[in-house]
């Protein structure tokens, strides 16, 4: 709380050349772009960094495979790259991953033709991945014995990315980077209105938190809001050539259904011939995503969309017992903001079904203004540097692109906290042998600053427990959080810095012995009510 009192008096009568409204991906990649090329950038989000669409996807980093159906070559040929661009960037958090697509009699494609779009995807994706295969119906059954192969034809295997930990862990690393470039940044703050004048956007903006409003200016602004660009740019009478109609997924967090040696994807077509996916999440597995469209983006997942998918999965693998609601652990539901052209077509005359998770960045001269539609993970770094571009016509001078505003550290680095955590023996502290190793898991998530991780362990052996049962999460990394993370409320750390709502039940939290300890070191004298707050939601 204190890093955030900190931003909050820099925003207070603050002069910025950008301000950055929005701080899901889109928002957190561009005030990276910027600020590392020398730029000083505020940034702000009425809820919490990556509270919205950002923490509602799959968690993949993929190509689009299906957008070959609509023969978006040159998309899927950008996706790729950008996906490739970001495995090697970062290595320990985003790695390559099998997808093995089964297809029935209700397939759309037969798996000869499937095998000749996944090699087609190979080629298009510069070869980053390992090579498609083409599987027959005995072994498809023989990879996946989960599989229910009696109407399978066959199967083809192409591969793709994931990260490791959750979206909106990956959102924060690029507002990190931000701040350690010297952004400015600060969730639940809201823009209550902007205008120009005298050359620059003075805007008013009032904290969320607690209801104090006051004003800061910028020579650009950047509508980063992903679903709600439309609206936020209609308050200012902006005009653009695209706006943003919405199609909302839903994934359901259940028990692991494939052996932990199998992390793959288990893809499939439904009855309505849309693909949905089976993703390994750890001890879970994630069932999902569907394609809905919708007039709002607030939604939230029905008990029909509960019914239709536990039914389609239910029909597709061998399970000892078929899956209910009751092993619903967790839910993710969103809106893909997916964008088209202006005027035309109602939203709800919009073929939304072949839309593709394309963006585009227009530019508004006059107003000095950005707006970023569309979008997704994936793409993330292409969108950082367009805005960077787009912000340095508007005039606002950048120093060259290095490159050095994302991704992790140097291998040097890498090397040098693997050194020191096997000194320590800290992996001696997990005896499980499918658990993975604390220094892989603290190194992923926190990079130069587990290094202060470690001394604190040393200093400090109670630093290395557990502090709450199935959780994964060490009493050290709580004390960090709460001194660098900005975390407002205790759904900031339990949803967005972790996952562990994600992979434990809700019912598993609050019995737990571990959250008085979690909000206590979060929150300080604070933490009662937030800890009522969190409760009570």
């Amino acid at each position: 709380m204190a890093s955030r009192r900190t931003h909050l008096d820099t925003l207070r009568n603050g002069t910025f050349d950008v301000l950055v409204v929005g701080g899901g991906i889109n928002g957190a990649v561009t005030s990276a772009a910027l600020a590392g090329r020398g730029a000083s950038v505020a940034l702000i989000d009425s809820g919490d960094f990556g509270h919205f669409t950002s923490q509602e996807s799959s968690n993949l980093v993929w190509g689009g495979f299906k957008y070959l159906e609509n023969y978006e070559l040159l998309l899927v040929f950008k996706l790729c790259r950008s996906r490739n661009r970001l495995m090697k960037a970062y290595p320990d958090n985003i790695k390559e991953i099998s997808f093995l697509a089964s297809l029935d009699d209700t397939s759309p494609y037969p798996p000869w033709f499937a095998g000749l779009g996944a090699l087609g995807y190979w080629i298009i994706g510069q070869f980053g991945t390992r090579y498609p295969r083409l599987l027959s119906r005995e072994k498809v059954r023989e990879e996946e014995p989960v599989i229910n192969t009696s109407s399978v034809r066959g199967g083809i295997e192409y591969r793709d990315a994931y990260l490791i930990d959750n979206d909106c862990r990956f959102v924060f690393s690029f507002v990190r980077s931000a701040l350690e470039a010297g952004a400015t940044a600060a969730n639940y703050v809201e823009l209550v209105s902007a205008e120009r004048k005298n050359n620059r956007w003075v805007a008013q903006l009032r904290d969320v938190d607690s209801g104090e409003e006051f004003t800061t200016t910028a020579r650009v602004l950047v509508n980063a809001a992903g679903p709600f660009v439309d609206a936020l740019n209609s308050t200012w009478g902006a005009h653009t050539d695209h706006r943003i109609v919405y199609s909302k997924g839903i994934h359901l967090v259940v028990p692991r259904l494939t052996t932990a040696s199998h992390n793959r994807v288990l893809a499939f077509f439904d009855d309505t011939q849309r693909l949905f996916y089976v993703i390994p999440m750890g001890s879970r597995s994630v069932i999902g995503t569907t394609d809905t469209r919708v007039d709002q983006a607030h939604t939230e997942v029905t008990e029909d969309d509960r019914t239709f998918l536990l039914e389609q999965i239910n029909a597709r693998l061998n399970l000892d017992q078929p899956l209910t609601t009751a092993d619903i652990i967790a839910e993710r539901c969103g809106v893909r903001p997916l964008v088209v052209k202006s005027g035309g077509a109602d939203q709800r005359e919009v073929a939304w079904t072949t839309l593709s998770r394309k963006h585009a960045i227009e530019t508004d001269r006059k107003a000095r203004l950005v707006t970023i539609f569309g979008g997704k993970l994936t793409d993330c770094l292409n969108v950082g540097e367009e805005v960077a571009h787009a912000v340095q016509s508007l005039g606002v001078p950048l120093e060259k692109d290095l490159g050095n505003w994302y991704g992790e550290p140097a291998k040097a680095t890498r090397t040098e906290f693997y050194r020191q955590a096997r000194l320590l023996k800290i992996d001696s502290l997990r005896s499980k042998p499918d658990v993975e190793p604390l220094s892989d898991r603290l190194w992923r998530r926190y990079g130069r600053r587990a290094f202060s991780m470690l001394e604190a362990i040393r200093d400090d052996p109670r630093m290395g427990e557990d502090i709450m049962e199935n959780a994964d999460y060490l009493r050290v990394e709580l004390h960090l959080a709460a001194s660098t993370e900005m975390i407002t409320k205790l759904d900031d750390f339990m949803r967005r810095r972790s996952k562990i709502e994600q992979v434990v039940s809700d019912d598993v939290i609050r019995q737990s012995s571990g959250l008085d300890e979690v909000a206590n070191i979060l929150f300080g004298d604070d933490a009662d009510r937030r800890l009522q707050e969190y409760l009570g939601a």
